[in-house]
């Protein structure tokens, strides 16, 4: 774990690190603020995974996350979207697809299983590596993302409840077996069996049985992706309401897919995730 850049801000520090990762086979790029507080104690941590297209650099610089870190005392830790390298393999004529598209899947399918297991890394290598080298507490995290990285969050904590206090997302893919992001991908990363693709759909997962203890939900009712069938809250909430699972899905009206949507409303997430992290 070696950090490449650190950055002052908001009175604590916005750090970036490389390693080599196991489950990806790789390099790896990450990074994290530690708020003020960090320096006297150790404090949680809210992960965040960013959507498609994303590395580690754009949440951290276009949310304005940080500022309400600080205020709270908690970690924001940003991993990268994918396993990346001239040997990783990749579509480069997709966006939605291969580098920079992961979809927080462990991969079973050539040529992608050697280093996208993307779900390992977010929920097991990552915060090992972290908590062992940085003043967090163990094992108090939460999680959140955008898109893509919605869809990693809602997945990474139904999959592993007693792993997150709580989870949130911005404009989740909520439903990918049923549209055409999640059908191109998931084909691609686990092969042609759709019953394989349910353990990486939040709306399959609630079916299914797996419960947190709540989801909040952000989505703008101008997103050009929800108008496209490609985002469907709507399955999300049908499923959860069917299974009496908590959800707080707020339609903000006006609201696209971009970063300004998300820093329009990144304070009423972090004070949903203080609670519990702070509880």
């Amino acid at each position: 774990m070696k950090e490449i850049e650190s950055i002052k801000e908001s009175g604590g520090y916005l750090n970036r690190y490389t390693h080599e990762s196991t489950s990806c086979q790789c390099e790896m790029t990450f990074s994290v603020y530690l708020p003020p507080k960090s320096r006297d104690e150790k404090v949680p941590a809210l992960y965040w995974l960013s959507g498609l297209t994303c590395n580690d650099d754009n949440a951290r610089t276009k949310g304005g996350f940080q500022r309400f870190a600080a205020q709270h005392g908690i970690a924001i830790v940003f991993p990268d979207t994918s396993p990346r390298g001239d040997d990783v393999a990749d579509e480069p004529e997709r966006y939605d697809l291969g580098q920079a598209a992961g979809f927080y899947v462990n991969a079973t399918q050539s040529p992608w299983a050697p280093h996208y297991q993307m779900f390992d890394y977010v929920t097991s290598e990552l915060p090992a590596l972290i908590e062992a080298n940085l003043p967090l507490i163990p094992g108090v995290k939460s999680i959140t993302g955008h898109s893509m990285g919605g869809h990693g969050a809602l997945v990474c904590a139904l999959k592993n409840p007693h792993m997150f206090r709580s989870v949130s997302a911005f404009a989740p893919i909520a439903n990918p077996v049923n549209c055409g992001w999640g059908e191109g991908c998931f084909g691609a990363y686990l092969g042609d069996d759709r019953s394989t693709w349910e353990a990486y759909d939040a709306t399959c997962l609630v079916q299914s049985g797996a419960r947190v203890g709540d989801i909040l939900i952000d989505q703008g009712d101008a997103d050009e992706f929800l108008h496209e069938g490609q985002l469907l809250p709507d399955n999300f909430q049908a499923a959860c309401d069917a299974a009496g699972q908590a959800v707080n899905i707020r339609l903000q009206p006006g609201y696209d897919h971009s970063y300004h949507f998300i820093a329009s409303f990144i304070e009423d997430h972090f004070d949903y995730h203080a609670k519990f992290l702070h509880s």
